[in-house]
């Protein structure tokens, strides 16, 4: 009898754990769920503070990791999308001491979002699934000093293709000039890099409403930060102005509206 009981009870555990395992895809699968905003920010912050003391680990880096990502999804692996300059000083796998198909990288000269980062932007938070975005600046940033520069007047010619790539950055350095008249000719660049973060991230609110609904929905979280070139540090920034700025955006009746290409807008009856 006590074999019987023992065997009914090993029976209906089991049942338990298979029906479990059928209810979760990822566990049933072998993958590990995605972790969620905030635990993933901690992995970021965590792998910026070995990587400033000399202490990186180098995860995901072998043959291994290789052979996955010939034959796995990165969407069941990355973690993050960072969106970034283009500058050679900001390596990000390893600022976030980070391996392969752990981060869905962007870059672009002075990290600005036009169509092209924000629909690669949508792409790694809608399809790649990252639950974090970080548009991140970074100190002596080449295009927002030459946007300054610009401003002061004291620029110089530039080719073709490169005053309509940075003209998302004269907002932000118009603003960091007005709210802080005490910082003089290239005092005032280290607050427009700042305010250009801030401004990457109202433009891509304003042209992605699936960026703004998987914010809304807890599902992502977009934050801002600046790390330094000269000692590897990531400063993060305050997140509650992410929130500030999306606020704006929804009261703007200039945002994109259509979240799906090919949408058309309601006719109004």
């Amino acid at each position: 009898m006590y074999r019987t009981i023992r065997s009914t009870v090993r029976l209906g555990s089991l049942a338990l754990v298979a029906t479990a395992l059928m209810l979760s895809p990822t566990l049933a699968s072998g993958k590990a769920a995605k972790p969620s905003p905030d635990a993933t920010l901690v992995m970021l912050k965590e792998g910026n503070a070995r990587f400033v003391a000399g202490k990186s680990i180098h995860p995901h880096s072998d043959t291994k990791r290789l052979i996955q990502a010939g034959s796995e999804n990165q969407g069941d692996h990355a973690y993050a999308t960072v969106i970034t300059c283009s500058d050679s000083r900001v390596p990000v796998e390893a600022i976030f001491d980070a391996g392969i198909m752990d981060i869905f990288v962007i870059r672009v000269a002075g990290n600005v979002v036009d169509t092209d980062e924000a629909g690669s932007i949508e792409y790694g938070l809608a399809h790649v699934n990252t639950p974090v975005l970080v548009v991140l600046g970074h100190t002596q940033c080449g295009a927002v000093t030459a946007v300054t520069h610009a401003v002061h007047g004291t620029g110089h010619a530039l080719e073709r293709n490169i005053p309509p790539l940075v003209d998302n950055i004269q907002p932000a350095v118009e603003k960091a000039i007005a709210e802080h008249p005490e910082a003089h000719g290239d005092k005032v660049i280290p607050y427009a890099i700042v305010e250009n973060v801030w401004q990457g991230i109202e433009d891509l609110f304003m042209r992605s409403p699936a960026s703004r609904e998987l914010v809304k929905s807890g599902k992502v979280k977009v934050v801002g930060a600046i790390y330094d070139v000269g000692t590897g540090k990531v400063a993060w920034l305050d997140e509650a102005q992410t929130d500030k700025i999306l606020a704006k955006v929804e009261a703007s009746p200039a945002k994109a509206v259509n979240a799906m290409a090919g949408e058309e807008p309601h006719k109004k009856h």
